[in-house]
C-alpha cells in the first residue's frame, strides 16, 4: 500500500525525491518544511514590494500605460542655435505661471536645455516673454 501512495505522489504536483523510492522511509521527505525550492521566495528578497521598485500605476496598481521615452526636440530637428525672439517656440517651454519647465518633463538634453534657459532669460529682459502671470 505504501508503493501506491509513493506513485500517486507526483500526481498531485508535489515535487518527486529521490529519496521516495526506497521502501523503508515512507513519511520523510514530504512536507511543507523540507521543500525549499517549492516557494515563491526562492530568491535572496525576503518580502516586501514584488522586484521592480515602485507599483505600476495609481491606488490600484494597474492601468498604467506604456511611457515611451522623451527624445530632445531640438535634437531631432538638428537645431543648433535657439532664438530669443521666437516667443511661440520658447512659450512652449514656459508654464502659465512663467516657470521654465525642467527637462526631465519636456525630454530635452542638458545641452539644449541651457541654452534654451538663457534664450528665456533674454527674451524675458527685453520684455518678449513675461517674468511671471498676474496671480
Amino acid at each position: 500500500m505504501s508503493e501506491e501512495t509513493q506513485a500517486k505522489a507526483p500526481e498531485t504536483g508535489a515535487p518527486a525525491a529521490p529519496q521516495a523510492t526506497s521502501g523503508s522511509e515512507s513519511g520523510s521527505g514530504s512536507g511543507p518544511a523540507s521543500s525549499p525550492s517549492s516557494g515563491s521566495n526562492s530568491g535572496p528578497r525576503t518580502g516586501g514590494r514584488p522586484a521592480g521598485g515602485r507599483p505600476s500605476g495609481g491606488p490600484g496598481g494597474r492601468g498604467k500605460f506604456f511611457r515611451r521615452k522623451k527624445v530632445c526636440k531640438f535634437c531631432t530637428e538638428k537645431i543648433d542655435a535657439i532664438p530669443y525672439r521666437d516667443v511661440r517656440l520658447l512659450q512652449g517651454f514656459v508654464a502659465e505661471r512663467g516657470k521654465i519647465v525642467p527637462r526631465r518633463l519636456t525630454g530635452v538634453c542638458t545641452k539644449h536645455q541651457r541654452r534654451l534657459t538663457r534664450a528665456i532669460k533674454q527674451a524675458r529682459n527685453i520684455a518678449l516673454l513675461p517674468f511671471a502671470t498676474r496671480h
